[in-house]
């Protein structure tokens, strides 16, 4: 079973504002409106609130942080870092180590850092009876064990690690090649 990680409400506000973004204005843009939302909906973490909600994801570096694994969602048909919606847990960072696990099977990833990688809101299509909705999607940076092995699930059609020059070069939305950008040029602190 995986160790929960908690961060509460008020300390996802207090890592947020601490967050120096100085250089990266669209992210603080983004940690504006998260500011917000954590102020003004108490329901923020339901995957049912709408238009917004919070989500919490992973970005899962190799041991000798040189690859990224990434998975080919099945429902979205891109290729994604792993991630979701809260479903009873306790924080984003909770969420980003349980959906990594789940949806790679890696077990022993271990986050780089408590406090975020990056931050991105992005716009979720509608699926089914869901309206279109934003997530609010806190980002976290986790390293997975030297030879870990990964195993796909049912939300994947593909995993696959990508070098670093190998990701930047495949179409992806423009808030993961941010984060792979940052990752190979070693600015690792949030």
């Amino acid at each position: 079973m995986l160790k929960t990680l908690k961060v509460s409400r008020v300390e996802l506000r207090s890592q947020l504002l601490k967050l120096d973004l100085s250089d990266r204005p669209e992210e603080a843009a983004d940690r504006d409106r998260m500011i917000t939302l954590l102020d003004d909906c108490s329901t923020c973490f339901s995957r049912e609130t709408f238009p917004a909600h919070f989500t919490g994801s992973a970005l899962v570096v190799s041991w000798d942080a040189t690859r990224v694994l990434l998975h080919h969602h099945r429902k979205l048909d891109r290729w994604l870092q792993f991630g979701g919606h809260r479903d009873g847990s306790e924080g984003v960072l909770s969420v980003a180590r349980r959906e990594a696990f789940e949806e790679s099977g890696i077990a022993g990833l271990t986050p780089i850092s408590n406090h975020p990688f990056d931050l991105d809101i992005h716009e979720i299509p509608a699926f089914g009876a869901e309206p279109a909705h934003e997530h609010y999607d806190v980002r976290y940076l986790f390293a997975a064990p030297n030879g870990a092995t990964a195993t796909i699930s049912s939300e994947s059609n593909e995993l696959r690690w990508f070098t670093l020059e190998q990701a930047q070069h495949q179409n992806l939305d423009p808030g993961l090649l941010r984060m792979i950008a940052r990752l190979k040029s070693n600015t690792l602190a949030p």
